[in-house]
């Protein structure tokens, strides 16, 4: 077990209540934070009948750096957890808490594989050095319009090998960000008014000219590969993959499953099982070049015929971690915590299991549900929970910061996620039929304010999960 310490907990709601929960199955004290929204979340209730004195700290911001490490030090923190969001991937925070003079340990990739795998064009170019396919483009901005033009031209003879109808090519801002100084093309011949556009328009906000030519690739799955590395340069482990192709019309997850395919039950046209471990192969072979050191998640996409190309690099603990960890076994047992395997190799662990004791039983299906219209581009429901409620079974995690046994407003600061539920069944054919009973059983109703009834994703995620890794 770690040595004692005191770890501060820099998020909110499920994953506050998840980091907590691990903190104290490994003997490890911790403080928790919230701002006036979340008073009533299930995070603040864990830590006050959990923590003990002092476990719990009003913030003004989830994002303010200097009052997180102001509670830290109050607090006597000895590590900060960042969860997922807000402070998890900025390497110059991270880089602060373990540099400044009352240095803390970060629970997290180290700041400097941060800021390596989370510039996506760094990232590009170290997977093509070790021969790792990544999105077709450039891994550079370029300046040169001759150069990109040429680039634009064989992205669009590669998709008309691949028998896309209707090719797309991407033309972006390198500088850019938040979907700012992006174009499609259709064809070669708008290239080159459409890349003169971006370059002026990149070098007038952004001070840079650069422009990123990529091809946009559609009906593809959505793959992910959960990867663990250690404190002491050790072999980088992986915790197999999740498909996340359920998804609403922003890009935003709603259902993952693990494994990434069933090739036993469901029919591919590509050799599903062998995507599969190239995908955890090169996320590796990644990992081990970048020396990787925390939890974190290779994202990838697989075409319709099979061909996987590697996204980008989540350097955090993510929300599908549950998923990955249902169908875990180390050394034959489940119970597998990702959240306290990360912890522990944080806090200067080595693992004490190797890729030989990892191994995988059945199929594990996560639904997000959200308070949101999917019939209305999935906008978000703002209301109060006055019931919610679900049957108990030995198949089933439900992960939520939303109480139980009295009426829950829902927080607007925020996006309204409710909960998480994690279903295990030995096959996929019996994961799904869990998922559905638990949806089945499920009660959720409240209002707004002016008596609209409480909209939800059940039923988007009850007609998404017949047809779970069907390509």
């Amino acid at each position: 077990m770690p040595t004692k310490g005191k770890v501060l907990v820099a998020n909110r709601g499920e994953i506050a209540m998840r980091i907590a929960q691990a903190c104290i199955k490994l003997g490890l004290d911790f403080v928790c934070v919230h701002t006036a929204a979340d008073a009533h979340s299930g995070h603040v209730r864990l830590a006050r009948e959990k923590g003990g004195p002092g476990s719990l700290y009003r913030i003004s911001s989830y994002q303010d750096a200097n009052e997180l490490l102001a509670v830290a030090d109050d607090a006597g923190a000895t590590a900060i957890h960042p969860g997922y969001g807000f402070f998890a991937e900025d390497f110059r925070f991270a880089r602060r808490v373990t540099e400044r003079m009352r240095s803390l340990t970060w629970i997290g990739p180290s700041w400097r594989v941060i800021r390596e795998l989370g510039d996506k064009i760094n990232t590009k170019r170290l997977a093509r050095g070790l021969g790792v396919p990544t999105v077709p483009g450039s891994d550079r901005p370029l300046y040169d319009e001759p150069e990109a033009e040429e680039i634009a031209a064989n992205l669009f003879s590669f998709q008309q090998e691949q028998g896309v109808a209707r090719p797309v090519v991407l033309l972006k801002a390198s500088a850019g960000g938040g979907g700012m100084g992006i174009e499609e093309i259709h064809d070669i011949d708008s290239f080159r008014m459409t890349y003169r556009r971006i370059r002026n328009y990149a070098k007038r906000q952004f001070g840079d000219e650069g422009v990123l030519v990529e091809q946009r690739i559609f009906d593809f799955n959505h793959l992910e590969v959960q990867v663990l590395g250690d404190r002491h340069g050790g072999e980088p482990l992986h915790f197999g993959t999740r498909n996340c192709s359920v998804q609403s019309t922003g890009r935003q997850k709603r259902i993952e499953v693990a494994p990434g395919f069933a090739p036993a039950e469901v029919r591919y046209g590509f050799d599903a099982a062998g995507v599969l471990e190239a995908i955890k192969d090169h996320s590796l072979a990644i990992a081990r070049e970048a020396g990787y050191d925390s939890v974190g998640t290779w994202e990838w996409i697989v075409t319709p015929k099979g061909e996987p190309f590697l996204m980008e690099v989540n350097t955090r603990i993510q929300v599908e971690n549950g998923v990955s960890a249902v169908i875990s076994r180390i050394a034959g047992k489940g119970g597998v915590d990702l959240i306290a395997e990360q912890i522990r190799c944080a806090l200067g662990e080595r693992p004490g299991y190797t890729q030989k004791d990892i191994t995988f039983e059945g199929v594990g299906i996560e639904y997000r549900l959200i308070a949101e219209d999917p019939d209305n581009k999935f906008t978000p429901w703002a209301g109060r929970i006055d019931t919610f409620a679900w049957e108990p079974a030995p198949w089933l995690s439900v992960y939520t910061q939303v109480p139980t046994d009295e009426p829950y407003q829902i927080p607007t600061d925020f996006d309204p996620n409710l909960a998480l539920a994690i279903i295990w069944g030995k096959d996929l054919a019996e994961a799904k039929a869990r998922g559905l009973e638990f949806l089945d059983k499920l009660v959720l109703d409240g209002t707004d304010s002016t008596g609209v009834e409480l909209k939800s994703n059940v039923e988007f995620l009850r007609h998404k999960t017949e047809n779970l890794l069907v390509f």
